[in-house]
């Protein structure tokens, strides 16, 4: 169990990395997303053959993943894309609203009765967003891509949990990531043609932190997760992982100095986000325990 516990919070605190790091690499977002899914399942691919954790699925099956992966691709972008018009801390800070956005899509999509109390945390991590938007305008550009990012994410996260149910999700992720990298290899002409950039080939820091980035935050973290859901419950892995946007945010006060480039507004707002996590941290502890 201790062992779990651990391997979780590698996880959790590499996937806290992926903020920074959006900001250390110089492509610009589609791109720099483009890289990353070509690292991620390029390696996938590879460890989870030898691993014998790839199962044969139905072409419907697979179809349906890659088109979830585009969701995840276009989340990836919108999501470093909030960065680069932002910052790190303002894109993890829309990050949270995802909890708002799955208290009210998920009853409709699996016509469920709407969770009152989800649904007011969430709308908690609204207001502190509104703050932030309200008081310093300077970073609209970076929270609406931000909110975009996180309705992405929740369709992604919704309509995957439908496939983990059923197929091992080393093979659900990796059909899914695998989308993702076809339909953007696609889209990503247009993109170019709207946003140009003479910078397409990472340099030798880019590739560094862009395999850093590709195999520790995105493969190894999602298998330490997979490791770690065999000994605990769901409801301590989504606990845990109320700690990402902190994480996040700490390392790019500590990297960045961005502590120094946010006004009061940021503060508050993230005082109203941190209250919601920790109120819906106390909440899947009960609903744990009830369990046990």
């Amino acid at each position: 169990m201790k062992k779990s516990f651990v391997q979780l919070h590698i996880a959790v605190f590499l996937a806290g990395f992926t903020g920074p790091f959006g900001r250390l690499i110089n492509l610009n977002e589609g791109l720099l997303v483009w890289y990353r899914l070509l690292i991620t399942v390029f390696s996938m691919w590879i460890l989870y053959y030898f691993l014998k954790k790839l199962k044969a699925i139905s072409l419907k099956d697979a179809l349906k993943l890659s088109l979830i992966g585009l969701l995840s691709a276009l989340h990836w972008v919108t999501f470093y894309g909030s960065i680069k018009q932002s910052n790190v801390s303002v894109a993890l800070v829309c990050f949270s609203s995802v909890g708002f956005f799955t208290a009210v899509f998920e009853p409709l999509l699996e016509k469920k009765r709407i969770n009152r109390t989800e649904l007011l945390l969430g709308l908690l991590t609204i207001l502190g967003i509104y703050i932030i938007f309200h008081f310093d305008p300077k970073y609209k550009t970076g929270i609406i891509l931000g909110i975009t990012c996180s309705v992405l994410l929740t369709f992604s996260i919704i309509l995957l949990r439908r496939f983990v149910q059923r197929i091992n999700p080393e093979t659900a992720i990796t059909y899914q990531l695998s989308g993702a990298f076809f339909y953007l290899t696609l889209l990503m002409p247009l993109y170019l043609h709207y946003f140009p950039t003479d910078y397409l080939v990472p340099d030798t820091a880019d590739w560094i932190w862009l395999l850093i980035l590709g195999w520790f935050c995105s493969v190894l973290a999602f298998q330490l997760t997979g490791y770690s859901l065999k000994k605990l419950s769901a409801f301590t892995v989504n606990l845990t992982f109320n700690l990402e946007p902190v994480y996040g945010i700490i390392i790019a006060f500590i990297l960045f100095g961005e502590n120094k480039e946010l006004g009061w507004s940021f503060f508050l707002g993230f005082l109203f986000i941190a209250a919601s996590l920790i109120f819906h941290a106390i909440l899947l502890s009960k609903q744990g325990k009830q369990l046990k």
